[in-house]
């Protein structure tokens, strides 16, 4: 509602962005609040002091803060704790001050005390530098040093579990693997992390040790030439490998998969969006069918709002007579309901099903000259899911299951839209590791996503389901179960004023939702376009000063092209409000999907023994990800177009070349029947005229080395982790 009719209030801001701003306002006030709840506790332990309360303030970050925190936060007890209750403080803090003079073994010796636990001066030495490694530890400068160290210069490096190395698994690639934590792919972080869950391989983020420690002495001020150093650089490294680097390790984890997940919400959302706003067949007849082979095709025919007309269940596997008896039905049922497209399944037994419809249209001879229908393949992905949910069961009560499948797949030719909202997105299917991300990130994310795409539409008051209409801004599920019950019981709206008199919808609620939803035919031409109604006065004085009624006005753009715009700008409404009136004005209500074109497979290629070498397909895209795209070409497995086949020039984004729902032009590369694999390419160059790059030897029969990917690629070393093997990359060699 902000971003299409406040735009003078935001500077013209879409809803991405408003989110953003939300997204950082809510982070921002969290933060506050910790800041409050830590200066509040470090005031009350008697130990603010000026200095720390400004670096507190000053703190932009959550880890920033927590590591300020970190000295004063209540702990267990320690090692340091420990060595504290022996009286053993003042011994670390004569090693701390790293003084020219001094014998560290002496100063140990006044604090051997059998009583209390302190043995020998090896026991007093070893407390000491406990207490300075918790003290090092618990440093915010050190801290942020080597968060940075690991976040920016380290690298994940992967092995495979020595006893699956010689095992086959989907994780064979990353068996020896290493890549940058800052520039590491989301997809393959997050099938790291899936391997390593599984048991399969082992990560570790790695850094340059030696060099980390060196600039770690820097800072703390550590004094060669003191009697004192030996002991101090002793706990230094001691507090880095026990405390400080598993702590580093596991928050940059915490950030990389936080990372990963975004990025890979992002991209389901980018394909949610786009099968959302595939083309609508529209409000048309349609034969909609769920294919089956043992149980028999489930069929259902719906008029143009997708109400149910006829049902019925075609046997195309068992004899010739049930599939003629199923031609004749097909036939019949055609020729009565008139269907702009029969709506074929794309799941098992899809293309013969396809093929005997193709079949049976070719032969029908159509009364009163008719059109015969188009035979169109629908995405099946989540039909099952909303056959078995509550809201199938309130749409379609006296249907089952398998009947319900079959008017899904009809409603979701004519409007995927308002079709595919009644379906958890996530079972859609469009995503990548969608079971391995933050689930509430997902969910959030893609409830935006259906929210946005619904009100960009547009939704019919009529005809709309509860689904839909409680994704228009403002409404919910509840008020939209109230909104359908005042249209049983008054019957059709006529205009968008009558949302008043249902029950729980006051003047917030019309004013975010009425601009949203339409009235065609209605008393008010305007309810039928998406000005919102707040501006009808505007209009209508608009129309007073052209000399026209609206009914002259609205959907006229010769008429509309006389307004003056300046003369109409005022305090209320500023020039990007006007422009959006006037848009709509000449197109009032105009459906922003583009038009339906159907794809055409070809009848010969049916499954993956169809496929060979160098066959150009017709497919359609049907998920895309950050390492290609995945295309149904008709062979119920859809292929991939990995993103180095997706274009003849350089991709870095396959989002950029391909989105999901385009029909586009394959060729087949390769066909891996034993893993059920199809490689296919976009390119126009013919695979056989490139060179072919000779494939590596498997995993399993390389020697243990360290892939170095990019920039270092070639350059592998042991894959010891203890001697730190990414030495050459850590350089930056």
């Amino acid at each position: 509602f902000i971003a299409r009719y406040r735009k003078e209030a935001t500077g013209e801001l879409d809803e991405v962005q408003i989110r953003l701003i939300a997204e950082r306002n809510s982070y921002l006030l969290e933060l506050n609040n910790r800041r409050k709840a830590i200066l509040e506790s470090i005031k009350d332990q008697g130990k603010l002091t000026d200095s720390l309360r400004d670096k507190i303030l000053a703190a932009d970050t959550k880890s920033a803060l927590e590591d300020l925190y970190l000295p004063y936060r209540p702990k267990r007890r320690t090692r340091a704790t420990k060595a504290k209750e022996r009286g053993l403080e003042p011994l670390a803090d004569i090693i701390w001050k790293m003084e020219a003079r001094g014998d560290p073994g002496a100063d140990a010796a006044a604090f051997v005390s059998a009583d209390k636990g302190v043995d020998d001066v090896d026991s007093a030495l070893a407390g000491a530098r406990d207490i300075i490694a918790e003290r090092i530890s618990e440093d915010a400068a050190v801290r942020k040093l080597v968060r940075r160290e690991f976040s920016q210069k380290g690298v994940l490096g992967v092995q495979v579990v020595e006893e699956k190395r010689e095992q086959p698994t989907n994780y064979m690639q990353y068996y020896d693997f290493s890549e940058p934590v800052s520039s590491i792919p989301s997809h393959r972080y997050l099938a790291v992390r899936r391997g390593e869950l599984e048991g399969v391989l082992k990560v570790r983020v790695i850094v340059d040790e030696q060099r980390l420690l060196a600039d770690m002495e820097r800072l703390l001020g550590l004094k060669s030439d003191s009697p004192y150093a030996a002991e101090f650089s002793q706990a230094l490294r001691d507090s880095f490998t026990r405390l400080i680097s598993p702590s580093v390790e596991n928050d940059v984890r915490v950030e990389l998969k936080m990372r990963s997940d975004r990025a890979a919400v992002d991209v389901f959302a980018q394909n949610l969006r786009n099968l959302l706003m595939a083309p609508p067949l529209g409000g048309k007849p349609v034969i909609g069918v769920d294919p089956g082979l043992r149980t028999g095709s489930k069929v259902a025919a719906v008029d143009d709002t997708g109400k149910v007309l006829q049902l019925t269940t075609l046997y195309l596997s068992r004899s010739e007579a049930e599939r003629d008896k199923a031609a004749k039905q097909i036939a019949r049922m055609v020729e009565e309901v008139a269907p702009d497209a029969l709506a074929v399944g794309n799941g098992t037994g899809g293309r013969e099903t396809e093929s005997f419809l193709r079949k049976v249209l070719d032969d029908w001879r159509p009364a009163n000259g008719k059109k015969a229908p188009v035979v169109v393949q629908v995405s099946e992905a989540g039909a099952s899911v909303y056959s078995a949910s509550e809201l199938a069961r309130e749409e379609l009560p006296d249907l089952d299951v398998t009947l319900r499948g079959a008017v899904s797949i009809a409603r979701r030719l004519q409007d995927p839209l308002a079709e595919l909202v009644k379906i958890d997105p996530k079972a859609i299917g469009v995503g990548q590791y969608q079971h391995d991300v933050y689930q509430p990130l997902m969910a959030e994310k893609l409830d935006e996503v259906v929210e946005d795409c619904v009100n960009q539409v547009g939704v019919e008051l009529n005809t709309a389901s509860v689904a839909l209409l409680s994704r228009v801004a403002g409404v919910g599920p509840k008020l939209a179960k109230r909104i359908l019950q005042y249209r049983d019981e008054a019957g059709a709206f006529t205009s968008r004023k009558q949302l008043m008199k249902v029950q729980g919808l006051g003047p917030k609620t019309f004013e975010q939702a009425a601009g949203f939803l339409r009235i065609r035919d209605g008393e008010n031409p305007l309810d039928a376009s998406a000005v919102h109604p707040e501006r009808y006065a505007l209009v209508k004085k608009i129309a007073r000063d052209l000399g026209v009624s609206l009914d002259e006005l609205v959907g006229r753009s010769d008429v509309v092209s006389r307004i003056q715009i300046q003369k109409y700008i005022s305090d209320e409404v500023g020039e990007l409000t006007l422009k959006d009136i006037l848009s709509e004005l000449a197109k009032p209500g105009r459906d922003p999907r583009a038009v339906f074109e159907p794809v055409q497979f070809r009848d010969d290629v049916r499954t993956i023994e169809d496929l060979k070498t160098g066959m150009s397909l017709q497919g359609v895209v049907t998920n895309v990800t950050h390492f290609g795209a995945f295309v149904d070409i008709g062979v119920h497995r859809d292929g991939l177009v990995h993103i180095s086949e997706l274009s003849d020039s350089f991709v870095d984004d396959p989002n950029k070349v391909v989105k999901v729902g385009d029909r586009i032009k394959v060729r087949v590369v390769d066909v891996d029947k034993n893993r059920n694999r199809i490689s296919l390419s976009a390119r126009t160059e013919p695979t056989s005229a490139r060179p072919i790059k000779k494939k590596a030897a498997p995993a399993a029969n390389r020697k243990s080395k360290v892939q170095v990917p990019n920039r270092t690629k070639g350059k592998s070393a042991s894959s010891s982790f203890t001697n730190n093997p990414f030495a050459a990359l850590l350089k930056g060699k």
